[in-house]
């Protein structure tokens, strides 16, 4: 049911908004407000293990918009969130979901109104 929610949802068409950000998760948190747009599960994840690779590193407390253009970063999100939306299988995240009792957190709060596909 998640996945075919996240099917209908439709993609943002006004992008590259040039975010100011520190980290992933940041980026992430600013896009979902901006565009009143949830994530996806599995993109949330991935924002997650996208800051955890930076932690030990030479540049770890440096803004991520200064390390990498904050439009490229954007559109890397959206790039991303447009491959789990439409290619992620729902047994797979039913799966995820059954081994990690706090998948809930990685949930957005964001239910945007879908238009009617039936009319």
């Amino acid at each position: 049911m998640y996945q075919e929610y996240m099917q209908m949802v439709p993609l943002p068409t006004r992008k590259s908004s040039m975010i100011p950000c520190n980290s992933w998760i940041g980026l992430a948190a600013s896009m979902k407000e901006l565009y009143g747009q949830p994530l996806h599960y599995l993109t949330n994840l991935s924002m997650k293990q996208w800051d955890c690779l930076r932690i030990g590193a030479n540049d770890e407390d440096v803004p991520l918009d200064t390390l990498i253009d904050p439009a490229k970063a954007e559109a890397n999100i959206w790039l991303i969130e447009e491959m789990h939306r439409n290619t992620t299988s729902p047994f797979f995240i039913a799966r995820l979901w059954h081994g990690d009792p706090m998948y809930h957190v990685y949930i957005d709060a964001i239910f945007p109104e879908l238009k009617d596909s039936s009319k």
